[in-house]
């Protein structure tokens, strides 16, 4: 599903990349162009967001998202959700129109709804090939005697495939958001890093935007995204603290994964210590995409 990836993530890239252009003075605009480039991808069944994610033990789908403004320090999170085809949507009305910076399961359907959000059935965010994957694992755990919840915290054979964006707009507000289905097999109620804010999301005017993607436990342990940021507002390059945080994450807690990340002067790092990771960038002088760099 290489290509399948690299044309996911460019079309996530595309849609971003209009709402900067189109976008004037007076507005964040690079918080519209990350949740516009987020939900490209939850709508997109290749990735672990939104249709098509992994199930969990139960075989449903259960979505995690988070969105943060770099320039307000305001963010808004959903856990747990069911009914929501565009978790990160659910996240912007909370940002936007909320007191609260997360609501967690029904609750967080209840007000996406009361804010004009459309809900569906869990099944519409079900397709067969996640169903044969659950099966599979399942049928296998169980030949071996075992009863894990999720596949081992150092298998980089499991795809996660959370989806994020970060991006820069012409007013200097940098933005970040993240949204996943989570882990393949998870036990039912299990919240990732993704949706929490400074584990798997974070952005700040003065210092950089981050999402990362992989195991969630462990990132969760570091709270690596805003462990990345700090490293930045401490002088570091992006694309040096981007290498600095996954080898942190498998040195210190063993873990894998990979982060993108860009400050408000519009450098950037890519950087992950699985196999692969989708990745793609747009500036105003040049656009690349890929799968496999790092560093």
């Amino acid at each position: 599903m290489v290509e399948a990836h690299i044309r996911g993530v460019g079309n996530a890239l595309a849609a971003g990349w209009r709402v900067l252009e189109r976008a004037g003075s007076g507005r964040c605009a690079a918080l519209d162009a990350v949740e516009e480039a987020v939900v490209v991808m939850e709508d997109d069944e290749t990735f672990d967001a939104g249709r098509g994610s992994f199930l969990n033990r139960d075989g449903r789908v259960q979505l995690d998202a988070l969105i943060m403004d770099g320039a307000t320090l305001r963010a808004g999170g959903v856990g747990c959700v069911e009914r929501l085809r565009n978790p990160v949507r659910a996240a912007r009305k909370i940002l936007s129109e909320s007191p609260h910076l997360y609501f967690v399961g029904e609750g967080a359907e209840r007000f996406a709804a009361q804010h004009g959000l459309p809900l569906c059935k869990n099944e519409d965010l079900i397709i067969p090939r996640e169903v044969e994957r659950l099966r599979q694992y399942q049928a296998d755990a169980n030949s071996h005697g075992n009863e894990l919840f999720a596949p081992a915290a150092d298998d980089e054979t499991i795809s996660h495939d959370t989806v994020g964006a970060v991006a820069l707009d012409c007013n200097g507000n940098i933005a970040a958001a993240t949204s996943t289905g989570g882990t393949l097999n998870k036990a039912p109620g299990r919240l990732g890093d993704s949706s929490l804010i400074g584990c798997g999301c974070y952005a700040d005017n003065q210092s950089a935007a981050a999402s990362t993607t992989g195991w969630g436990e462990p990132i969760m342990k570091l709270v690596l995204a805003k462990w990345t940021i700090d490293r930045i507002a401490a002088g570091n390059l992006p694309e040096w603290a981007a290498q600095e945080a996954v080898n942190y994450l498998k040195q210190r807690v063993n873990g894998h994964g990979g982060i993108i990340v860009l400050d408000p002067e519009g450098h950037f790092g890519i950087a992950h210590n699985t196999p692969r990771m989708a990745w793609a960038y747009k500036t105003v002088k040049q656009q690349e995409s890929g799968v496999e760099r790092s560093g």
